[in-house]
């Protein structure tokens, strides 16, 4: 007779988020501040497990797995904002299950065959909303709905000032330049060849530049530390005055 093929019982874990309230518990995980990263790790543990025990893993779980990886993912992203908004509700749906779950356990406790049930009585619904927030959070779960509106929108040019308006120095004008400074036969400190840099694109084209003409032995370093020069080799420099 053939071996029964083992199944993924629900009634161990009742679907995915079952199983994530059971990892948080099980690691000491802070359910209002959840560590995304190390909860994926341990979710893919268990499902990987599932999968090694051929087990039937329901497509939920791969599901939710899907969902934590792009959650992961998006706070990857200098704006992760939308990424917060995630894990902000992964958390909302967790409190709230653990709630129907620690209910739905002393309901099971009172329940008995030997007991009879009447009917539920007619009750008129009470529609008033009970809970109470504070105002700064509903101005802005507003504004994260509004915004959700605006997200087809495109960002306008001030996004990008600082990526398309940003100075753009080449290395080979800058090796032009450290030798002009050179080219008297002084030898001119390390640190004097920066004096007249304005922004962070000069300095790195200009410490580049020195590196190329050190490699290409143009340029020699005397000194050490703070107080190392920098020096023209006079075959380039004779070279250098032809040309000009």
């Amino acid at each position: 007779m053939s071996a029964e093929k083992i199944s993924y019982k629900l009634d161990v874990f009742e679907g995915p988020l079952d199983l994530l309230l059971h990892l948080i518990e099980k690691n000491k995980l802070n359910i209002y501040d959840i560590c995304i990263a190390d909860l994926l790790e341990q979710y893919m543990e268990q499902i990987n497990f599932m999968q090694e025990q051929d087990l039937d893993v329901a497509g939920e779980f791969l599901a939710m797995a899907s969902h934590l990886v792009q959650i992961k993912s998006a706070m990857l992203l200098p704006k992760y904002e939308e990424a917060e908004e995630m894990r902000k509700e992964l958390s909302g749906q967790l409190i709230e299950y653990r709630k129907c779950k620690r209910m739905a356990a002393i309901l099971a406790a009172n329940i008995s065959f030997d007991s009879y049930c009447r009917e539920p009585a007619k009750i008129k619904a009470d529609m008033t909303y009970q809970r109470s927030h504070e105002p700064t959070y509903l101005v802005g779960a507003y504004l994260a709905a509004v915004g959700r509106g605006k997200a087809k929108i495109p960002p306008p040019k001030e996004a990008f000032s600082g990526i398309v308006a940003r100075r753009m120095v080449s290395v080979s004008s800058k090796i032009y330049g450290v030798i002009r400074q050179l080219r008297d036969g002084r030898s001119r400190s390390y640190r004097s060849m920066f004096d007249t840099v304005t922004d962070k694109s000069e300095l790195v084209a200009t410490f580049l530049a020195i590196l190329e003409l050190i490699k290409g032995k143009r340029v020699r370093i005397e000194g050490d530390g703070e107080d190392c020069v920098l020096r023209l080799i006079r075959g380039d420099e004779r070279e250098w005055n032809e040309q000009s």
